[in-house]
């Protein structure tokens, strides 16, 4: 089965006529988009857009980060609604959403929404999404809806709901909140799973050892690392496994490509503080270095992130959305997935610089 990718959506943005102006997909948004330049293969695209009768604005940037988060959402081949993909971030994703709407193989459509209220279940209008059909692409430059039918229906249950369904992680013997460590250990078996998925295998921290994941204890499964001083990319350096075995996750390919902090409960600069130490202690290895934490807390990520004891950590922000976006492709995608870089995963990650 054919995988879309952010080099599918340059190249068909690409395609566009530009010298032509793009309406939006909501017909209420009374301004036009203009495309100024892809840089292929993978972005960014540069547009402008004006209101009807105002100047145009500056080049503004859709990036590559947010063309590749799109483009693994329609990789489902049901609708999206790019608003709720994107989680509200990024204020071109409307432009994005009506430029892919004009290229032949992207259908705007507007399914049912099924709302469910004190346990009352009802389907309420639909509204606007996007669905990508190669099978039968229509004309390049216009937008048309696709018909459903009736019985085509979105669910609204929100993602954190579905990722207690689909990784049924949790913790032994812990004293910690069942609730909330639940949700930590959800996130690092997450990871786990979307390492081996691109053939890596996976350290999780020491305290983390007792988690169970169906039925079995996590350092039973072959994809994680049972003993770091048995990894000879660091077990040379005593002090780096000292610190790194408290590290709440690492792959190895080889080398050790990323380290990831989850923090859910507790404060950012204590993850930071412990990939400072590793990184000094193994300062040679090609590491990037990863706060994973909630969407919500973001702001607080990036303060302190940015703070000068941290910056040659170059920071990166991994939002749980995004951690469940890539879990939910990988899932789909299983052992189909082939040749992926470091960079793919680094499509969903943030700068914090």
């Amino acid at each position: 089965m054919r995988i879309f990718t952010a080099a599918d959506i340059c190249r068909a943005i690409n395609a566009l006529n530009k010298k032509v102006y793009y309406s939006y997909v909501n017909s209420t948004t009374h301004a036009e988009i203009k495309i100024v330049r892809v840089q292929l293969p993978e972005g960014p695209i540069i547009i402008k857009r004006h209101r009807i009768g105002e100047p145009w604005s500056d080049d503004e940037n859709i990036s590559s980060q947010m063309i590749w988060r799109i483009a693994n959402a329609l990789n489902s081949r049901i609708p999206i609604n790019v608003d709720r993909v994107l989680g509200g971030s990024y204020n071109t994703r409307s432009v994005l959403e009506a430029l892919l709407a004009h290229t032949p193989e992207i259908y705007t459509c507007s399914p049912g929404r099924q709302e469910t209220i004190r346990g009352v279940v009802s389907i309420k209008r639909g509204h606007k999404h996007i669905i990508w059909d190669p099978e039968k692409p229509h004309t390049m430059g216009v937008m048309v809806q696709k018909d459903l039918g009736e019985n085509c229906v979105i669910s609204e249950i929100p993602s954190i709901d579905m990722m207690y369904d689909v990784i049924p992680a949790q913790i032994q013997n812990s004293e910690i909140d069942i609730e909330i460590r639940r949700r930590h250990s959800q996130i690092q078996v997450a990871l786990a799973e979307i390492a081996r998925s691109l053939n890596m295998r996976t350290w999780l921290a020491v305290e983390d050892h007792g988690i169970i994941y169906n039925g079995k204890k996590i350092t039973e499964y072959p994809f994680i690392v049972k003993d770091l001083n048995h990894e000879p990319v660091i077990s040379s350096f005593a002090n780096a496994v000292h610190v790194a075995k408290h590290i709440d996750c690492m792959y190895f390919n080889g080398g050790l490509p990323f380290a990831f902090e989850v923090e859910h409960t507790t404060g950012v600069t204590s993850g930071l503080t412990r990939m400072l130490q590793f990184k000094n202690a193994a300062n040679y290895l090609n590491t990037q270095f990863v706060i994973v934490a909630p969407d919500d807390d973001r702001d607080d990520v990036l303060t302190k992130a940015s703070k000068e004891q941290f910056e040659d950590l170059k920071t990166l922000f991994f939002p749980y959305s995004q951690v469940e976006e890539l879990y939910a492709f990988v899932s789909r995608h299983s052992g189909r997935i082939r040749g992926v870089k470091k960079d793919f995963l680094l499509t969903f990650m943030e700068n914090v610089c």
